[in-house]
């Protein structure tokens, strides 16, 4: 295909340029960078940078993907999203964030969104009252031909830039999620009663007298899973997996649930939490709160010492909960247990069952993975913030038994559950939302093998999926404590599927179950919701319902479940360059964590900052990528830079608008 006479290369701004290849990948089903250099008629070298860059902003945004190493095409959401071809048209009614520049005569939104290459004019009579530097949310109304500009009217100011509030809704409302709560369905919830009547209580199972207590993050409010233990005459356990029963307060159709079904899910930025439900319902009348008499529905189970289930049943029940625990109190009692277990003398009074619950959680912890069911315990970053919601230090959060002995008694509960419904002949099958999870992808799992070999590591491609999962359970725990982990660890999850909901099922390979569902938290997620209302439906005989109505809700929960770990993510993302910004200049310990033909990205040590060391700013040699070795070559010196080498990073820059980190090499 020949080079089109209108593109030009000189005097190009980003925003030009961004353009002129979005056309190309319109053009092109398969092209590589060295290809739009030709195209675009890049020759200098800022010019050439400026469009790797621009490579790298259209991956992360999802615009377009890497095929075979370095070939890249329009990504199949883009290509069955059945947008117009013109910019022009394709924006007309989209909403987009950014920050007003008023003037006296006119105003701007300047948005750092990729899919838009011109600043937004705003008529003066559509500002809402905004000002310049105030955040906004701007609808695109009109684009008319003889303008440079598309037309848009305020829909919502958010606040000043810079203000942790303001940029929080900022994030959600980039990803078109909600940031504030409809005031009617907040009344809908106020008007709910919290009382519990004797006749409610009589159709229930009631474990008030038996021991039971919840176990959540510090911060948490929402608790929305209790556990119950006592031990029965003949020397077993009864564990009782006690659910929030939400469904008893919101009924289906009414205003709360076509508000929860529409958001899904809670969100979990950095310092909020934006619920699914009205704060009413699901931190206090739902909540499985210490002293308060509050209705569940249960998954009850009969267990002997060496963790196996004799018996289960699913009912409804009430509990009262003796005690709330955060994480950290829990683990304390388990450490304490393991340094001194014949003297120990603990003062609290649920110590033994404690010790009990995570003794039978680690037997069904590890009977997983000899299963099968693969081990991806993934750090996550935290952060110390203000009372403005300044990040002042970073933590990391690893799971602890603690967290595996709810993890572990939440899977039982979700599998029996699942089974219950889900294993019965095909003639009875009945329509039910599962959590799913498909095999690997070959190809992605065969990069990986070879990407693995030069550290050392080998991984099974090709077998049963046990033997599969095996490979990929060895490779994590041989890469433990190494240096290269957290590299390794990331690309491995990234050559597994998505999890997602639907009505079809086929198993749930990470985990290694046949059946799986979302039963243990309807507070936060709307599938849990359809699960307690479609097993309270069947196991009292009542008929199938609609496979389309009920698939297309477990698409939409799982486009949700999406964007708001999108959210979440660039909510970290934020705060961390956020964190950094005050770090300028500041010299870190880091390990090449990304190598690319614009760069080297580099993840700090201490703190999982990750930023990027631009290829214009290795200025010791003219570097070349290796693609096949996954490194930087330098032409003159042969000094190489690979994936997992250890590095000293200065911080040079900080992009708050684009959460974006840049380093200098030192050294």
């Amino acid at each position: 295909m020949g080079k089109s006479p209108e593109r030009k290369a000189r005097r190009m701004t980003k925003r030009m340029l961004t353009a002129a290849m979005a056309d190309l990948f319109e053009e092109y089903d398969d092209i590589t960078l060295n290809k739009v250099f030709q195209e675009l008629r890049l020759k200098t070298h800022p010019l050439k940078m400026l469009a790797a860059d621009v490579i790298q902003e259209m991956l992360e945004d999802g615009y377009i993907e890497e095929g075979r190493k370095g070939h890249y095409h329009i990504s199949a959401a883009q290509q069955n999203s059945e947008e117009p071809e013109e910019e022009e048209d394709t924006i007309i009614g989209r909403q987009f964030v950014g920050t007003l520049k008023v003037g006296k005569n006119s105003a701007y939104l300047l948005s750092s969104s990729r899919d838009l290459s011109a600043d937004i004019f705003i008529p003066n009579s559509k500002l809402k009252g905004g000002h310049t530097g105030d955040k906004a949310v701007v609808k695109v109304v009109e684009w008319p031909g003889n303008s440079r500009n598309p037309i848009g009217h305020v829909v919502d100011i958010l606040g000043k830039t810079g203000d942790n509030t303001t940029e929080m809704h900022a994030i959600l409302a980039e990803y078109g999620l909600p940031y504030t709560y409809p005031q009617v369905v907040e009344d809908a919830a106020n008007h709910i009663t919290d009382g519990i009547t004797p006749e409610e209580i009589a159709r229930r199972e009631d474990f008030r007298d038996v021991t039971t207590f919840t176990i959540d993050p510090a911060d948490a409010k929402d608790f929305d899973d209790a556990l119950s233990i006592r031990r029965m005459k003949d020397g077993q356990w009864e564990i009782g997996v006690h659910i929030a029963d939400v469904t008893h307060y919101v009924q289906e159709g009414g205003i709360i649930d076509r508000e929860a079904q529409k958001r899904a899910t809670s969100v979990y930025l950095v310092d909020r939490t934006i619920p699914m439900l009205p704060e009413r319902l699901c931190n206090y009348i739902c909540s499985l709160r210490p002293d308060e008499d509050k209705l569940c529905y249960a998954v009850i189970v009969h267990m002997d010492d060496k963790g196996r289930v004799r018996y289960h049943k699913i009912v409804h029940t009430v509990i009262r909960s003796n005690r709330r625990y955060n994480y950290e109190e829990v683990q304390e009692i388990i450490d304490r247990d393991k340094r001194d277990s014949v003297t120990r003398q603990d003062s609290d009074p649920y110590t033994n069952e404690l010790l009990t619950l995570n003794r039978l959680a680690q037997i069904l912890r590890a009977d997983r993975f000899a299963h099968g069911s693969i081990a991806f315990d993934r750090v996550e970053v935290g952060f110390d913030i203000d009372e403005k919601g300044h990040p002042i230090s970073v933590h990391l959060k690893e799971q602890t038994e603690s967290h595996q002995l709810i993890e572990e008694f939440m899977l039982l509960a979700n599998r029996i559950v699942a089974t219950t419904i889900g294993a019965v002949p095909s003639k009875q099958q009945k329509v039910f939302p599962y959590r799913i999870h498909d095999l690997p992808d070959v190809e992605k799992l065969d990069n990986v093998a070879h990407f693995i070999s030069r550290f050392g590591y080998k991984l099974k491609t090709t077998g049963d999926k046990q033997a599969v999962s095996a490979s990929i359970n060895k490779l994590l725990a041989d890469v433990k404590g190494k240096r290269e982990q957290n590299l390794i660890e990331t690309i491995s999850l990234k050559a597994m599927q998505k999890a997602r909901y639907s009505t079809d099922n086929i198993g749930h390979y990470g985990l290694a179950f046949d059946y799986y569902t979302h039963f243990t938290s309807p507070i936060r997620r709307y599938p849990d919701m359809m699960v307690h209302r479609l097993l309270a439906r069947y196991l009292a005989g009542g008929r199938s319902v609609s496979k389309a109505k009920y698939e297309e809700l477990c698409d939409h929960s799982s486009a949700m479940e999406q964007l708001a770990a999108s959210a979440e993510r660039a909510s970290i993302k934020y705060k961390q360059v956020e964190f950094m910004q005050d770090r300028i200049g500041r010299v870190f310990d880091a390990v090449i964590s990304g190598v690319t033909e614009w760069g080297l990205y580099a993840e700090i040590t201490e703190n999982k900052c990750e930023g990027l060391i631009p290829m214009r700013d290795l200025d010791d040699d003219h570097y070349e990528f290796d693609e096949r070795n996954y490194c930087l070559v330098g032409r003159r010196t042969h000094n190489r830079y690979y994936l997992g080498d250890p590095v000293k990073v200065e911080v040079s820059h900080c992009d708050l608008e684009k959460k974006q980190l840049n380093f200098l090499l030192v050294g």
